[in-house]
């Protein structure tokens, strides 16, 4: 074959590789919208975006983290913790009706992505100045935050939330209701019973709406500010990264205290859907969170993918989830699917890598 053939078939080899999660995230949904069994529905679809919500958040740091190099394997109890933390303070605050529940909530908001942050801030700093590995340093506050979680919940969930907390985490940015007098409501709950009530649809829950700014916070991060440049170079080539003046002991403070952060929003959300805090909450999402990361494209070595990627690594992880339970499929092969796409994803990755590989050496 000649040189040109050659060149071609690594053109589409490498396309293959970068496009993959996209063409099988579309794949997915036809299939299962074309089993019959009411998969492609409004509900379902805002079903599945509200149950990605704490996944996502936890891949956004971890996705930073790892294009860096690095891995923090803590964002699932620092997500219980946060939980945990953010109901006991709004819980308490607004016990003795001395405080309303919209300062409560906001006090009590802050003080789980404080406790989650300061995590992170730990992590990095002893990672970054100690040089300890970054997977014993997360693996180590990961059960420090387990049981601190345990300890202030008791073992137990953390209830006496006011109603204006189930409200914002189970309520949406519009509401859509069907049939004759109903039609589109904005920021507001419409005010219907009976037949109308389970006609209506929530579009946009509210958590959803807070991860879709997170997503483009960070998008907006790594694409165009000089910190998300500094991101790939660090995870390209750590040496080089130091020679070439980029302070990369305090990007890694940064990004570990980030990550921990977005697992704290997490939490903080999953108080509000539930309306108590769990110090498990986070604990069965680490995961599928980092498997989500890895199906979006993103490097274990570092130095490569997007924000993006990991979206759309999420969704293929919730709609096969969704999609297998609402075919009757036992829940234990959801494990054997996910596993499966896992590996093809580090395949793909390492394929990139040989076609880049034998392409700087013709």
């Amino acid at each position: 074959m000649g040189t040109s053939g050659l060149q071609s078939r690594r053109r589409m080899l490498l396309a293959l590789t970068r496009v993959w999660p996209w063409a099988f995230l579309i794949v997915l949904l036809v299939f299962f919208s074309a089993t019959g069994v009411g998969f492609f529905t409004l509900r379902n679809s805002q079903n599945i975006l509200v149950a990605i919500t704490p996944v996502l958040l936890m891949g956004l740091g971890q996705t930073m983290v790892i294009i860096a190099a690095g891995i923090d394997l803590s964002v699932g109890w620092v997500m219980g913790l946060s939980s945990v933390a953010s109901a006991i303070l709004i819980r308490d605050l607004t016990a003795g009706a001395a405080w309303g529940p919209f300062p409560a909530i906001v006090l009590g908001a802050l003080a789980g992505l404080g406790i989650a942050a300061l995590i992170g801030l730990a992590n990095g700093a002893i990672v970054a100045k100690l040089h300890v590995p970054a997977f014993i340093m997360t693996l180590g506050t990961s059960f420090v935050a387990r049981g601190a979680a345990f300890l202030l919940s008791g073992g137990n969930v953390v209830g006496g939330q006011p109603p204006a907390v189930r409200a914002f985490g189970n309520d949406a940015l519009m509401y859509l209701v069907r049939g004759q007098g109903g039609g589109l409501y904005f920021f507001h709950k419409p005010d219907v019973v009976g037949a109308q009530l389970r006609m209506m649809e929530r579009i946009l829950p509210w958590p959803v709406v807070v991860t879709a700014i997170a997503v483009a916070i960070f998008i907006f991060v790594l694409r165009k500010m000089q910190f998300g440049r500094h991101v790939y170079a660090i995870g390209g080539n750590r040496e080089a990264a130091v020679r070439a003046g980029i302070p990369v002991d305090r990007h890694t403070i940064v990004l570990y205290t980030l990550s921990a952060a977005t697992a704290g929003l997490a939490g903080v959300l999953n108080t509000a859907r539930f309306s108590g805090g769990s110090a498990i909450a986070g604990d069965p999402l680490l995961l599928p969170s980092i498997a989500a990361v890895i199906i979006g494209g993103v490097s274990l070595f570092g130095g490569k993918g997007t924000v993006l990627g990991t979206v759309v690594g999420t969704l293929i992880i919730a709609v096969l989830q969704t999609g297998l339970v609402m075919l009757a499929v036992q829940p234990f092969w959801q494990f054997v699917v996910v596993g499966i796409v896992v590996i093809l994803a580090v395949l793909m990755d390492q394929m990139r890598d040989l076609v880049l590989g034998r392409a700087e050496g013709t």
